[in-house]
């Protein structure tokens, strides 16, 4: 079922973030995710590495794909999933994120996977309890299991990410999900450039191992893939520029500008969409788009670092 080196040993009962993490230790959750892909596929959809495990999905913030896809990737590994509502939850009555997950735990229960508004969140709660902490986003810090899927995405229509020239267009200030793929895409050997207007561009990015670029004109033509992401309007303080239709006409994906680009580009966004915005409809539905993919293979690869997690929770207690 797992395809993966017999020589390499996944020691990490948490994944907090991608940045910590090494080119092999990266690929050797896509090759994991690999052995899991079949899963999905079969008329019963079902595996039993984690039978009699349970998994909490415990979301502070709104979500559809990470929840659900998380959900179902715990379920196909026939672990018992709890899905948390913080309406509905004693947080509303003032109760902590420690507190909370600490009671959990009182409940035997075997992995966090923690979305949070808080950047550090998921580290937080790694050291705070013994269960096995999966972070699915926390604040603008990192989104491990997105980047993963589309790193994951890539590589199975590239084969490797070695050479390639990758452009992440739109709202980095306020993405997560940039500051992880641009970690795993660039330990993975790929050269990353992203592109948007000044004020969506983070303090530090002279920090980071990117070049920007402001002309998506200019990029457009040399990038193998390009991954659009939206504008983040809930985490905005102010207006960061003057108008919907101007960010539109500088920096989305048309129609126009698809015809300048390499024929084989791979068009991404991590979703939600916002169509008209940041990437034309006929783009999003057309031939380079590989959207919906990296919906259904992030089932995989999150199946992956469930099993791989507490795997390696399991030989820690063992003493391995």
């Amino acid at each position: 079922m797992i395809r993966s080196s017999n020589k390499f040993k996944w020691r990490h009962k948490h994944l907090l973030g991608l940045r910590e993490l090494t080119r092999e230790e990266l690929e050797f959750i896509l090759d994991t995710a690999e052995g899991f892909e079949n899963i999905s596929t079969r008329s019963v959809k079902k595996a039993p590495p984690l039978r009699g495990k349970v998994v909490v999905n415990l979301f502070f913030e709104d979500s559809t794909r990470t929840r659900i896809s998380f959900g179902l990737a715990a379920s196909r590994l026939s672990a018992d999933v709890v899905e948390f509502t913080k309406k509905s939850s004693s947080v509303s009555k003032g109760e902590t994120l420690i507190d909370t997950a600490r009671n959990l735990e009182a409940m035997g229960i075997d992995t966090i996977v923690l979305r949070h508004g808080a950047g550090g969140a998921a580290r937080l709660l790694s050291r705070s309890i013994d269960a096995c902490v999966v972070n699915a986003g926390d604040g603008f810090n990192e989104h491990p299991t997105q980047a993963l899927l589309d790193v994951y995405t890539i590589r199975k229509h590239r084969g490797s990410l070695d050479g390639l020239k990758i452009a992440i267009v739109g709202d980095i200030s306020h993405s997560r999900v940039a500051r992880s793929n641009i970690w795993a895409m660039t330990k993975l050997g790929a050269e990353v450039i992203l592109v948007g207007p000044p004020t969506l561009m983070p303090s530090k990015v002279n920090d980071l191992p990117v070049t920007v670029s402001y002309d998506m004109d200019e990029v457009i033509e040399k990038v193998d893939v390009i991954n659009m992401l939206r504008i983040q309007f809930e985490r905005m303080g102010g207006n960061l520029f003057p108008t919907i239709r101007e960010y539109a006409r500088f920096f989305s994906l048309t129609v126009d500008r698809m015809a300048r680009a390499k024929s084989d580009l791979i068009v991404m966004h991590p979703g939600p969409i916002n169509r008209g915005v940041e990437i034309e409809s006929e783009v999003a539905d057309g031939n380079n788009s590989v959207i919906l993919q990296q919906v259904s293979n992030g089932l995989a690869v999150r199946m992956a670092v469930l099993y791989l997690v507490n795997q390696a929770a399991a030989n820690k207690a063992k003493g391995k």
